[in-house]
């Protein structure tokens, strides 16, 4: 009787190891999620529609050790393209800037000129985002009990950006965003998964990584009013860089400001620009071009005094602004 109780006993306990054996597929977890942050600008439908800055990433480099192998491409740098191209697709997904290349831009040209269109791409971006991927790197853990041994990969970056103003040329803002990325397989009385080396983790700890920080570089790049200028006067109209391809349509409005002053700040023995002053206002009334770079709008002048601009064709002093 006892031997029977003794060996039904086993038989549940190894049913239900057995049951606990049945562990789910090797699986990826990021931190933070590549959906994690959402700009606050973003998440708040616009009651007006947003003209789209321009930009463009002018190099994200990968500045550690992992990765430096005889298997990457000429430039010595295949993770900081691969972080480049993550960064730029999420930029591109907001809608919300017209996104310029850069790297690739020799490759482009090559085309042109092959096609027989030889021209040199020149338009110019607002901001400059640099970046580096400052720390990359992987460990494994295992976590082993009486029956069961789990076994978890797990990979972590972080990586460092700064936006700069073209106009200015300094830098207006700068951050570090960090991600992690892991999975885990196992085994209970030798039942279940067991994990090889997950080469994707590389890929999902760059993203979340970008992911950490990719709000706060759009909600930066948004904070500054949309600029334009004015190029030149033409049948009583004046005609001002930008069209379709950043949002503008006609019957816009936008305010045109006289540069205000250049004064020295003692403190940093840097120059500082003042405020600007409203001196009229433009309403579009078409758009012209097919490409970023061909692009003008024709306004009419809707309110104030333009004249001496005008009669001058001196209109550097100007710049056109979306209306506060």
């Amino acid at each position: 009787m006892r031997h029977q109780l003794a060996v039904s006993t086993i038989a549940l306990l190894t049913l239900s190891f057995s049951g606990c054996a049945t562990m789910t597929e090797q699986t990826v977890h990021q931190t933070p999620t590549a959906t994690q942050k959402v700009s606050p600008t973003l998440a708040v439908p616009e009651a007006t529609k947003s003209l789209k800055r321009k930009v463009a990433i002018a190099r994200f480099t990968n500045e550690t050790k992992y990765g430096q192998s005889f298997f990457i491409d000429k430039n010595n740098d295949k993770i900081g393209k691969q972080a480049m191209d993550i960064l730029s697709a999420k930029l591109f997904e907001t809608g919300k800037f017209l996104m310029l290349e850069r790297v690739d831009i020799a490759k482009i040209e090559q085309e042109l000129e092959i096609a027989g269109q030889a021209k040199r791409l020149s338009v110019a971006a607002d901001y400059l985002i640099l970046g580096s991927i400052s720390e990359f790197g992987r460990k494994n853990v295992s976590d082993v009990g009486i029956f069961s041994r789990v076994k978890k990969q797990e990979a972590f970056a972080k990586v460092h950006i700064r936006i700069v103003d073209v106009q200015t040329g300094k830098i207006t803002y700068s951050e570090e965003g960090r991600g992690t990325a892991y999975s885990t397989a196992g085994t209970v009385f030798g039942v279940g998964n067991k994990a090889g080396y997950d080469s994707s983790l590389n890929d999902k700890v760059i993203e979340a990584a970008i992911a950490d920080l990719a709000s706060n570089i759009i909600e930066n790049m948004l904070d500054k009013p949309w600029r334009a200028y004015i190029l030149a006067e033409q049948g009583n109209q004046l005609v001002i860089s930008g069209g379709k391809s950043q949002n503008i349509q006609p019957d816009d409005t936008f305010d045109v400001l006289a540069q205000g002053k250049m004064v020295k700040n003692p403190q940093t023995n840097m120059m500082i620009e003042l405020p600007g002053k409203k001196v009229a206002t433009l309403t579009v009334v078409s758009v012209v071009g097919d490409s970023p770079e061909n692009e003008i709008s024709l306004c009419d002048v809707t309110d104030g005094d333009l004249s001496k601009y005008i009669s001058s064709g001196k209109f550097q002093e100007l710049y056109i602004q979306t209306q506060q």
